[in-house]
């Protein structure tokens, strides 16, 4: 199943136009701050899917009856684009596990490419739920390779992909080739580029965080 926030009228849209924005992107803070806002949103959304159990929390005046999370939850995220995502999640689980993976895409001179991974730590995920966050879902490529690398370190009760915008084929590609429970975007765009860049898209999400690289 897939859910795409933006469906709704809300002020997700406000940090959506943002870092879309060629001019307000270009301030590198301002953009991280958005991803951070726009995780934090999504991370709210799923939290409404989680189990919970019942707790009574002592007050200065009684008792009052409540609920608190009961899963334990695993954040990942593929470096380095999906570090201001992760932050943003922290900030409402702050209890959960975390797992961080190293994906990036390795390509040839006729201009295709591979999904190289070169580096995974992560805690055993058995019987927990596996949060996997990427900024841009464009082909999909990149998180079912990590999916598939994350298998080593256990079985997850649950798998939840949460992503800022996210293309059609990348989202056809993700749902054929991974075993999900459910995808959370902020966004839907309709097409990618032959180098498999989203359009309209924003461009590329961790050079405009972090700085271009070489």
């Amino acid at each position: 199943m897939i859910v795409n926030l933006s469906a709704k009228n809300s002020l997700l849209h406000q940090f959506l136009n943002e870092i879309r924005d060629e001019n307000k992107q270009k301030d590198s803070l301002r953009f991280r701050i958005n991803l951070e806002r726009i995780s934090q949103i999504l991370g709210y959304e799923l939290s409404k899917e989680l189990e919970y159990e019942a707790i009574q929390v002592q007050t200065p005046l009684g008792i009052k009856d409540s609920v608190q999370l009961k899963d334990t939850l695993v954040l990942a995220d593929i470096l380095r684009a999906g570090i201001p995502m992760h932050y943003g999640l922290l900030q409402y689980f702050d209890h959960a596990e975390n797992a961080f993976i190293s994906a990036y895409r390795k390509y040839s001179k006729s201009g295709d490419f591979e999904i190289r991974l070169e580096y995974a730590a992560s805690p055993n995920l058995d019987g927990k739920i596996l949060v996997l966050c990427d900024p841009m879902i464009a082909t999909g490529a990149s998180l079912v390779a990590t999916l598939q690398q994350l298998k080593k370190f256990g079985e997850p009760k649950k798998v939840y992909v949460l992503g800022i915008i996210a293309s059609v084929v990348g989202l056809d590609y993700l749902m054929k080739n991974a075993v999900i429970d459910k995808v959370l975007v902020a966004a839907i765009d309709d097409e990618i580029t032959a180098k498999g860049y989203i359009v309209p898209g924003l461009g590329d999400a961790g050079d405009l965080a972090f700085g271009p690289k070489v």
